[in-house]
């Protein structure tokens, strides 16, 4: 990794400041971070121990694990591939010319010609550039802050000016004092912004963004391969990757028992059977094409750059391919807010919340409350059958609920993207309901609407009864 290295040359010491560029820095820089931090120890065993074998993902997504982990594994490759290529362009402008090939770097480093024994995860100098990028990103950001403030500022100035210059008359007491007291605010303000310019990438130059940006990138794809190669051969392997692939998988959970997960090219990728009935009859996967098309990788072995692949890789039987994930998960938090409730839901809200549906899943939920209705006939066991719809609706609630969440999260966290710098490791899309099938996922849901009905059909009978 000899190009990394900081060049002594007077051409490197004639690099240019990022300016305005500093913000698209930033935003790599915090990606990164957020990479980084996703491949911790910590949150590598948190993925295969409790993401892929959560109820919900296993019963809506897959049970395959290593078909879970090839599609995390394809999500975090594709954002590294975000950064990269800010990066390379970045790096365009750098005066040091190993910098300028940062694009080349990358690519060897994915076809695997570039040794990885050196890009030590965790080390203690890795550990110092990743605080010093912190630092950096911080300070981006309140520069970006104080700028955004300093411009309304400045439009309110100008506005001051105006009326000084059309209304020349002397300022009285309290005026006057209301006019200094905002000098003194954008003065303090335009301070603030030159010692957040200075602390900030702002006045950092190109080649040292640059150079620190592109050893985290290639330390970040080594711990991905590290992570993830042993499941997904097309990966280059690590030292210790090329070595657990070729152990026999008997012997796999005692050497490496962080490590021990199924084959997937081994074991057919089915559903789980969950809590709600479904026809055995009818096999329901959740399809996409081969593990190289979910990790991107061409006939010819090159590494596809094109955007939101993981995203568009949905099969048209998932709620994502369906474009229903994010409205499903509307429905199902809002039902999970009125199971909640500590007050009685009118048929107002109920209402609200049977629009919302679709007209296939709005249907469904008439037959099969009809059904309950005309199977309970309203007798006298209501609180019992109240209270046992209560449990049933709560489990559910369990595992879909948090896929529900997630979703929102996901679609949160990529809309606040655009305006917030964030480190934290962010949610995958295999964890939400964007991959969840269809069939299964309205069944569930349906579930959960009649359950509430019949919960809040008897509840509210019971506090009428109570009024009267």
């Amino acid at each position: 990794m000899g190009w990394l290295r900081k060049s002594l040359s007077d051409d490197s010491a004639k690099s240019a400041s990022l300016g305005i560029l500093s913000f698209e820095a930033a935003k790599t820089m915090s990606r990164l971070l957020s990479l980084y931090e996703s491949l911790s120890n910590e949150q590598v065993a948190n993925l295969k121990g409790n993401v892929v074998k959560s109820r919900g993902v296993a019963y809506l997504n897959s049970m395959d694990e290593g078909f879970l982990l090839g599609l995390a594994c394809a999500e975090r490759l594709e954002d590294l591939d975000k950064s990269a290529m800010v990066i390379a362009r970045l790096g365009q402008k750098c005066s040091d010319l190993a910098l300028q090939q940062f694009g080349a770097v990358y690519t060897d480093l994915k076809l695997g010609t570039i040794d990885f024994t050196k890009l030590e995860y965790k080390s203690r100098d890795v550990e110092r550039k990743i605080a010093k990028m912190e630092k950096f990103v911080y300070a981006t950001q309140g520069l970006f802050n104080s700028l955004e403030g300093l411009a309304e500022m400045e439009i309110s100035e100008k506005k001051m000016k105006i009326w000084k210059k059309n209304n020349d008359v002397a300022m009285q007491g309290q005026q006057k004092a209301n006019f200094d007291s905002f000098a003194q605010n954008i003065s303090i303000k335009r301070k603030q912004v030159r010692l957040f310019k200075e602390a900030s990438l702002w006045n950092q130059t190109f080649d040292k963004c640059v150079r620190i940006m592109a050893r985290i990138t290639c330390i970040v794809y080594a711990r991905i391969c590290y992570v993830f190669g042993p499941y997904i051969p097309v990966l280059p392997a690590t030292a210790m990757s090329r070595n657990i692939r070729f152990l026999r998988q008997k012997d796999l959970g005692r050497v490496y028992p962080e490590l021990s997960i199924t084959d997937p090219s081994k074991e057919q990728i089915g559903s789980k059977s969950g809590p709600i009935p479904v026809n055995t009859g009818k096999t329901a996967l959740v399809r996409f094409y081969t593990r190289k098309s979910i990790l991107f990788v061409s006939e010819e072995g090159k590494y596809g750059m094109k955007n939101n692949r993981v995203l568009h890789a949905a099969g048209p039987a998932t709620l994502g391919g369906s474009g229903l994930a994010l409205r499903y998960a509307d429905v199902i938090l809002l039902a999970e807010r009125y199971l909640d409730a500590a007050v009685r839901i009118g048929n107002d809200a109920r209402e609200n919340l049977y629009e919302m549906l679709p007209e296939n899943l709005k249907v469904a939920v008439r037959r099969k409350l009809g059904k309950k209705l005309r199977r309970w006939g309203g007798g006298g066991d209501g609180e019992l059958l109240a209270a046992g719809w209560r449990d049933a609706v709560e489990d559910i609630m369990g595992w879909l609920g948090p896929m529900a969440r997630d979703t929102v999260t996901w679609q949160m966290e990529r809309n606040l993207e655009k305006r917030e710098l964030r480190l934290k490791p962010s949610v995958l899309l295999v964890q939400t309901l964007h991959f969840s099938d269809k069939e299964k996922t309205e069944a569930a849901i349906a579930e959960v609407l009649v359950g509430l009905s019949c919960i809040y059909r008897y509840e509210n009978r019971l506090l009428t009864r109570l009024e009267c």
